[in-house]
């Protein structure tokens, strides 16, 4: 059984800090200590906030893969991962593709993915729509650990650029 055209979350997170490009090349790239931290901020500031994800399409990336277990380890619901190799540096067109994808039954999605794909589709999406404090914060810069809270009624399959509003933007940074 499908669900109807109902209210949906989308959570698009940037991945926390990394170190920097080593040996092992970009895709290898780990979290650093400040990275775990802010990860785990990022997962206690969504349950705080209410957000029970049910589907999480993250990048196959370590730091990625990383960030979402770091988030679930902090208190973020448990949901189902799905690790594409898709959401490695991928536009946000191919973005909006793979949520269009989500499974339908599944009313908050969350994406863990890079710059500057991240960024630009929570821009393009929301198209200033929404809290303007979310999008004060927002225009700032999305930087690691950086959440964006998108917000619409109907099915994945019918996200469209400028539907959703934006509801919240948080920059999660964990105690040093």
């Amino acid at each position: 059984m499908t669900a109807a055209a109902e209210d949906r979350t989308l959570v698009l997170v940037r991945h926390a800090k990394a170190e920097a490009v080593g040996d092992d090349g970009d895709h290898e790239r780990e979290l650093t200590a400040r990275g775990h931290r802010d990860a785990r901020a990022a997962g206690l500031w969504l349950s705080e906030q209410g957000i029970g994800v049910d589907e999480v399409l993250c990048s196959t990336a370590a730091r990625a893969q990383q960030t979402c277990e770091d988030m679930w380890n902090a208190g973020c619901s448990e949901a189902d991962v799905h690790h594409d190799h898709r959401i490695y540096n991928a536009a946000p067109e191919r973005l909006l593709t793979l949520v269009r994808e989500a499974d339908s039954d599944a009313n908050v999605v969350m994406v863990v993915g890079h710059a500057p794909g991240i960024p630009a589709l929570a821009s393009m999406l929301a198209d200033g729509e929404g809290s303007e404090r979310a999008h004060d914060l927002m225009s700032q810069g999305f930087p690691t650990s950086g959440v964006a809270v998108l917000r619409f009624s109907g099915h994945w399959s019918d996200l469209a650029l400028g539907v959703p509003r934006l509801d919240r933007f948080h920059v999660a940074r964990g105690a040093h």
